[in-house]
C-alpha cells in the first residue's frame, strides 16, 4: 500500500473529527476551520508536529505502534483503527481470513434460507453464490458472464433492465460499496483487480467516487432498500450483511417488515405465485 493512501486517510479522518469530539482539547478552543488541527493530533498521538506533518504529506512510514497511537488520537473505530494498521504495514495478527472456494456448508446454507433472498459475494462483491429466492428477486444470475455476477456493477451499470432502486436511492448502497472495496483492498493490496474496480465504478457512480475519496470503511450491516420489481411494483427490504467466520465472503440476505405489503409481496414471488 502506497504511503499516499496512509497519508490520504489520516487527512480525511482529521478533518472528519470535531473539536467538541474530544475532550482532551483546551476548552473554549476557537477552531479556524473544522477538524482538529495537524499540531492537535500529533500531540494527542504523542509525536512531533513535524513527524506528523512529514505523515500527512507522504514522506515517511509510521514507527512502530505509531499507527495504535493515531488510531486513539483520531478516534477511529475498530473498522478503521485495523485499516489503518493495514495502510501502515502493521497488520493486527488474526484479522486475515482464509481464502479459497465457497465452503459447501455455506452453499447449504444458502438453500435452507428457503423463501429469504440471499446471496454469497467475496472482496471484489462478485457473487460466487446464489439461492433461487435471490435469482427471482434480482436476476438470474447463472444467465450472465461471470465478470457481470458484480453487485455494484449490476447496480450502476444495469439499473434499469434488471430489479433496481428508483433514481436517486442507489447512493448509500454505492458508498456502502467503496467502503467494502476501499477496505478489501488495503487487506489485499496486491490484488490489482480491486482498484480497477474501484475506477471503474466511481466513473458510473459520483456516490461511490464520494464513498471512495472519503476513506470511509466503517461497515453497515443493515441497509433499507426501496427496489422497483418488475413484478412486483415497488417493495422496500432491508439488505443485512454478515461476514461468514474464516473465509473472505460476505451473506447477503433480503427481509422485509413482518405483516407488510413487502413481506406478503416477497411471500408471493418467492411461491411463484
Amino acid at each position: 500500500m502506497s504511503r499516499g493512501e496512509l497519508a490520504d486517510f489520516l487527512r480525511r479522518r482529521r478533518e472528519a473529527l470535531r473539536p467538541q469530539q474530544v475532550p482532551a482539547l483546551p476548552a473554549g478552543r476557537a477552531p479556524a476551520h473544522p477538524g482538529l488541527r495537524r499540531e492537535e493530533v500529533a500531540a494527542l498521538a504523542g509525536m512531533s508536529v513535524s513527524y506528523y506533518e512529514r505523515l500527512e504529506q507522504a514522506r515517511t512510514p509510521p514507527v512502530t505502534g505509531g499507527a495504535d497511537a493515531l488510531a486513539t488520537a483520531l478516534r477511529l473505530t475498530a473498522a478503521e483503527r485495523e485499516h489503518l494498521a493495514r495502510l501502515a504495514g502493521q497488520v493486527p495478527p488474526g484479522t486475515d481470513a482464509d481464502r479459497g472456494p465457497v465452503p459447501a456448508d455455506a452453499r447449504r446454507l444458502l438453500d435452507r434460507l428457503g423463501p429469504i433472498p440471499a446471496y454469497l459475494v467475496d472482496e471484489r462483491q462478485d457473487v460466487v453464490a446464489w439461492n433461487a429466492a435471490a435469482a427471482a428477486l434480482i436476476t438470474d444470475f447463472s444467465l450472465l458472464p461471470a465478470e457481470e455476477r458484480n453487485t455494484v456493477r449490476l447496480s450502476v451499470r444495469l439499473a434499469g433492465s434488471l430489479c433496481s432502486a428508483p433514481a436517486g436511492a442507489e447512493g448509500q448502497f454505492a458508498r456502502q460499496s467503496a467502503a467494502h472495496l476501499r477496505a478489501a483492498t488495503a487487506r489485499n493490496p496486491a490484488d490489482h483487480v480491486l482498484s480497477e474496480l474501484a475506477d471503474e465504478f466511481a466513473t458510473h457512480s459520483p456516490d461511490f467516487a464520494a464513498g471512495w475519496r472519503d476513506h470511509d470503511v466503517r461497515p453497515v450491516p443493515t441497509l433499507r432498500k426501496q427496489l422497483h420489481h418488475p413484478e412486483l411494483g415497488e417493495v422496500e427490504l432491508d439488505r443485512q450483511t454478515l461476514l461468514l467466520p474464516g473465509t473472505d465472503l460476505q451473506l447477503v440476505m433480503y427481509t422485509a417488515e413482518p405483516g407488510s405489503p413487502s413481506a406478503a409481496a416477497l411471500a408471493q414471488l418467492c411461491s411463484g405465485g
